[in-house]
């Protein structure tokens, strides 16, 4: 019998990559292709659409021809993306009307203010169950309808299109202008503000307040089912899961049950955790999203945010010229046995979860002549384990539960000592998987069990296999006392920065 693979597209916010997986979850074929960035003012993040989708149509058929595989051999794709991004485009042409606004972007800051001084912003996070931020997508697309000339007026005769990437890449899959579907599923519509997280639709309160009319949005469909067949790069192969990057990760670690943990770990860090059926209302300072939704019920989530954790290793590197190469700064750490008394707390412009204080700035305290360049390392790699520590505190407060483990990614887990460390001031072990690439993994995961290549979630926790465990050694006392030393860093970084609220900080309160 012909032997059949799952593809997964994963669009990034640097580069897109096309991983083909067997059904034991083995990487079987890979192409992969960055895509520029554009800054064309201070705080504006922007990128061509058009460039991502033509990155498409050369790395899938690289991946193929590459691994042997042949389009028919393809059982389905799966695609997940960078969230929040916001493309609008003309629906006879094809044609962006602009450059996409990434996620990271922070134009929107002013706006977002005003829309906050409003009686009604109140009923945002109620409905959505998110905060009003510029994080997220429908303040992108209100200011785009109030900035480019005539768009609002097209939108409102319906010749435009709103999606994120995955519904972007989706549209022209399945024919773009030649009758493309135009879709998203529940976790990217859940990052716009305008899908109400208890019906799983669109929210005319929201479109209101928003000012956005609904025949630009895409319609929404489960993270697994029929987003249509492809007619372009794969054509004729269903296309048969999308999520966004953070969901996909949580899939791709097979975080199924209530509880389950996972965090990729890249220049930020982004958690989460699963919480079963129950919609968890945040207290503690965290995001409440949809996890995943296979079939009519969806798995909810709760959501941190860390802004600096891999980049406070390049900051190491690049601004102070402590190291020379990233690795460098496990081998420095291991120098010492602990920080030397300091501590390091990286709010270069604020914090994210749980504090969310864009007042505040980076702080290194404790400095004693004791203190050598091996102390300092040590505490560069503390800070992600304490902010870490931070997250899953909250997570289990808000939740009820308790996370057993962590299951991590990302570029920061080769670093063994990092990872001993997160798993000394959790109490819990930290495991890090044989595929690494957990985002295109999860795609592909969604994709396989909607068309039956996979049976059923059980026979996906079948495929995990662990690469490494790290279990912890540190002593209670230890561990709580220099808890408290990072909780008392972190409130000492609190209101240093009093002047006007920086665009980089602005984020969920």
């Amino acid at each position: 019998m012909t032997q059949r693979y799952v593809l997964a597209i994963d669009q990034g916010t640097t580069s897109t990559r096309c991983i083909l997986f067997d059904q034991r979850a083995r990487l079987a074929g890979v192409a992969q292709r960055e895509h520029r960035q554009h800054y064309p003012r201070p705080g504006w993040v922007e990128q061509d659409a058009q460039e991502i989708w033509r990155n498409v149509e050369r790395i899938v058929p690289a991946a193929l021809r590459n691994s042997g595989i042949e389009i028919d051999q393809v059982a389905a794709v799966g695609i997940a993306n960078q969230r929040e991004t916001t493309v609008v485009w003309d629906r006879h042409t094809g044609v962006p009307v602009g450059r996409a606004i990434v996620w990271q972007d922070v134009r929107t800051e002013n706006l977002v203010r005003e829309l906050s001084e409003s009686s009604a912003a109140q009923r945002v996070r109620e409905l959505c169950g998110l905060p009003l931020a510029t994080y997220f997508a429908a303040p992108r697309l209100r200011w785009l309808l109030d900035t480019v000339p005539g768009l609002r007026a097209r939108a409102d005769r319906g010749e435009v299109l709103f999606g994120t990437m995955e519904t972007w890449l989706i549209w022209n899959l399945t024919g773009g202008v030649d009758g493309g579907e135009h879709v998203t599923d529940v976790t990217n519509a859940g990052r716009t503000l305008l899908m109400n997280i208890d019906t799983l639709g669109w929210d005319d309160e929201l479109l209101r307040f928003f000012d956005i009319p609904k025949r630009i949005l895409p319609r929404i469909e489960p993270s697994t089912g029929s987003f249509g067949t492809a007619r372009k790069v794969v054509p004729g192969t269903r296309i048969a899961a999308a999520l966004g990057d953070q969901h996909a990760a949580l899939f791709g670690q097979t975080c199924f049950a209530p509880g389950e943990t996972e965090c990729t770990y890249g220049t930020g860090g982004f958690l989460m955790m699963n919480t079963g059926r129950e919609l968890v209302r945040s207290q503690y300072g965290l995001l409440t999203t949809i996890g995943y939704q296979v079939g009519e019920e969806p798995v909810y989530a709760l959501e941190g945010p860390i802004a600096v954790t891999g980049s406070l290793v390049q900051w190491v590197r690049d601004n102070i010229g402590l190291i020379g190469s990233a690795p460098e700064i496990e081998t420095l750490a291991r120098t010492v046995e602990d920080n030397g008394g300091c501590y390091l707390v990286p709010a270069f412009s604020g914090l994210y979860a749980p504090h969310w204080r864009s007042d505040a700035r980076g702080l290194l305290i404790g400095l004693t002549s004791y203190v050598t360049k091996g102390h300092i390392a040590r505490a560069v790699l503390e800070a992600t384990a304490w902010q870490t520590r931070d997250v899953v505190e909250a997570m289990n407060a808000d939740s009820g539960l308790h996370a057993e483990s962590l299951r991590v990614a990302g570029g920061m887990t080769s670093d063994n000592l990092l990872m001993q460390i997160v798993a000394d001031v959790l109490d819990i072990p930290v495991q890090r998987p044989i595929v690494a690439e957990t985002v295109s993994l999860g795609a592909a995961y969604a994709a396989g069990l909607a068309v039956g290549y996979w049976p059923d979630l059980e026979g996906l926790r079948g495929n995990r296999r662990v690469a490494a465990q790290w279990v912890p050694t540190m002593d209670a006392g230890v561990r709580e006392t220099e808890y408290e030393n990072w909780r008392r860093a972190v409130t000492l970084t609190f209101g240093w920065f009093r002047g006007s609220t920086p665009a980089a900080a602005q984020s969920p309160p």
